[in-house]
Parts: C-alpha cells; sequence; structure tokens
C-alpha cells in the first residue's frame, strides 16, 4: 500500500527520478520518442548517468507529459508544441500545473471527436459505409 510520499509507479517516491523505460510506460510512449523529443525540445533535459542512462526528474516527467498532451491529445505538431511551451515558458509562473492524466486511445479519439462536434455514432455509420462500398 503506498503511503503518502509514494506514487504508483512501482512503489517510489513520488519525487524520484524515473529511469527512460518508467517514463515510457507511465506516458506510453516508446523510448525511442522520449530521445527524440530530446532532440526537439531543449528543456528537456534528464541527467545521464554511466552508460548513457537516462533518468528523468520531478520537472522532466511534468514537461514529457505536457509534451504529450499537446502532440497526442490536442493534436500539436512538433513545431507547434515548441512554440506553445516556450510561449508558456515566458508568460508561466514558476510552477507549472501538471498535465491531465493519459486515458486509454479510445477515450482520446472519443474526447477529440466530442470536441471537434462530431458523434462518435456518425463516424461508426460513415466507417461502415465506408467498408461496405469498398467490397
Amino acid at each position: 500500500m503506498a503511503g503518502p510520499d509514494m506514487s504508483d509507479d512501482g512503489g517510489k517516491a513520488s519525487g524520484a527520478m524515473l529511469a527512460i523505460g518508467e517514463l515510457a510506460v507511465r506516458i506510453g510512449v516508446p523510448t525511442h520518442v522520449l530521445r527524440y523529443w530530446e532532440t526537439r525540445f531543449p528543456q528537456l533535459k534528464p541527467l545521464q548517468r554511466s552508460g548513457r542512462r537516462r533518468y528523468y526528474r520531478a520537472e522532466d516527467v511534468a514537461l514529457a507529459e505536457r509534451i504529450h498532451h499537446l502532440l497526442h491529445v490536442q493534436g500539436f505538431t512538433v513545431e507547434g508544441a515548441r512554440k506553445a511551451l516556450s510561449e508558456a515558458g515566458a508568460s508561466a509562473p514558476a510552477v507549472q500545473t501538471p498535465a491531465p492524466p493519459v486515458r486509454e486511445p479510445t477515450d482520446r479519439i472519443a474526447a477529440a471527436n466530442a470536441t471537434a462536434g462530431i458523434p462518435v455514432e456518425a463516424l461508426i455509420v460513415l466507417r461502415q459505409r465506408l467498408a461496405a462500398a469498398l467490397r
């Protein structure tokens, strides 16, 4: 059972550093994506220990979650996300608000469709009509 200082990440304290694999599982992306983000987002700088192993601090974890939210939930391009982060960094207070929790892919799709004003049922009917037309 996790105490007040513990998180759901294998019993680690909430401020503990995460290895690249742990962060990848937490936000639902492969490790190579995190390494790619490091090349595109200069703010994302994990500690590198012996053997070039990456360890993400709490602020790196929050930033990676924010990048994931911008790219995969809000649909920003990498360049758009970079601009959004640099604009937010210039005008935001020192304390960052945490990114919303990551949902299952079907929830993200339904949420994206709901915000776009397209009912999911209409999309399902359209998909069925297209599939029938291809037969």
